[in-house]
């Protein structure tokens, strides 16, 4: 790797966080809370120099093949729709078998600010193999950095900063990435299939009978990923993590007996990087957020049409309603036509409010003009062009 950057090109100007409290209240005891959150000022400069290094860091990760074969964040060619293809492919090879499938959805607490600086220093010298001026110019990237608090117009005086990569960089993402690529190393001792989307973890596996050896298998496991989060000072939000099992023939008494205390987290359907998955592959659960949200949106939009112009109205309804009927659409493939319908639905009444079309026209030729395909070929069109970029 060829980084052409002294040690000392990284002003300590750049490297000042602020934290503001940002008020809400819970739902649950009605008390006011503080959420704390570090604002990095970040100068236009520093981000310049960043998307230098990271262009010449993603080439030599991808030449030298250092990225986690299952990380899809922050990753040319891949998505949350690539990590949930490839999910919900194995699940559905799994319970094609015959045996029931377990996902085990896990959730980081304010993982890119828990980054000890010394341990990411430590995996980019001895696991990506930096050496010299390189590593010498990330070791002054993370030094001396500061944050103080600002409440108002009163700040705090600034305080050293010894974790955290900076919210808002264009390194952060992928230096986190690397913080966790030894975690691989407890999914392949456990020989257990997993996929991540940054702090985003995925772990899933085929259940021989919902047998006790399978279920002490994944408490092992689980056991084993938390000790080594808590070895890299990243905490396991247990309270987000979910348990779903795809198996049409086991009752949930059975299920909650089985678990034993992983039971608290088992649930019907999921929320997986926005795609509502259910155990039993329907997504009826999924369609039916969509149309919620995108009627809800639709409604919002025609009560402001008469003040926006066409151009505008047309960028609108694709920001608000087309993107949400394309986001991971070709899970849909094989959908049954009924909810492929309600989509349509929602599709056509976003036509008739873009055209002015009357309830009763024939969709069709709206459509058409508006060179707008069908539900069912934009799925088919997604598919196609995953294969084509695969």
């Amino acid at each position: 790797m060829n980084l052409s950057l002294s040690s000392g090109c990284v002003p300590t100007a750049f490297k000042h966080a602020v934290v503001q409290p940002v008020i809400k209240r819970s739902s649950l005891d009605h008390n006011t809370l503080a959420n704390y959150r570090p604002i990095s000022k970040l100068p236009f400069l520093s981000k310049i120099l960043e998307k230098i290094v990271l262009q010449q860091l993603q080439t030599y990760l991808e030449r030298n093949g250092l990225y986690e074969k299952f990380q899809s964040g922050f990753r040319q060619r891949h998505s949350t729709e690539t990590a949930l293809l490839r999910v919900f492919n194995d699940l559905l090879l799994i319970t094609d078998t015959g045996c029931p499938a377990i996902l085990v959805l896990l959730d980081l607490t304010s993982a890119f600010d828990a980054v000890d600086h010394d341990i990411i220093l430590t995996r980019l010298e001895q696991v990506v193999d930096l050496k010299g001026t390189v590593l010498t110019w990330f070791k002054s990237y993370f030094s001396n950095r500061s944050f103080s608090v600002m409440i108002g117009k009163y700040s705090s005086t600034p305080a050293l900063l010894r974790c955290g990569v900076p919210q808002g960089s264009v390194l952060g993402p992928v230096l986190f990435s690397l913080y966790l690529l030894p975690l691989s190393s407890i999914f392949a001792k456990h020989n257990v299939s997993f996929h991540c989307y940054a702090d985003d973890i995925q772990i899933y596996l085929h259940l021989t009978g919902l047998a006790s050896s399978s279920l002490h298998l994944l408490l092992d496991y689980l056991r084993d990923v938390k000790e080594w989060l808590s070895q890299n000072f990243l905490t396991l939000n247990e309270k987000k993590t979910e348990i779903i099992v795809f198996d049409r023939d086991t009752s949930p008494g059975r299920l909650n007996d089985i678990l034993g205390p992983a039971a608290s987290h088992l649930t019907d359907a999921v929320r997986n990087l926005g795609v509502i998955m259910d155990s039993s592959f329907k997504l009826d659960k999924q369609v039916s957020s969509v149309v919620k949200s995108s009627f809800h949106q639709l409604r919002l939009i025609s009560k402001a049409k008469s003040y926006i112009p066409y151009k505008d109205l047309e960028k609108l309804i694709h920001a608000f309603i087309t993107t949400r009927l394309d986001y991971c659409n070709s899970l849909y493939m094989g959908l049954q036509l009924s909810l492929l319908q309600r989509l349509q639905l929602v599709q056509n009444a976003a036509a008739r409010l873009l055209t002015g079309s009357k309830k009763y026209d024939s969709i069709t030729p709206v459509l058409a003009n508006l060179h707008w395909l069908p539900i069912k070929f934009r799925i088919d069109f997604k598919v196609l062009l995953l294969t084509y970029k695969f």
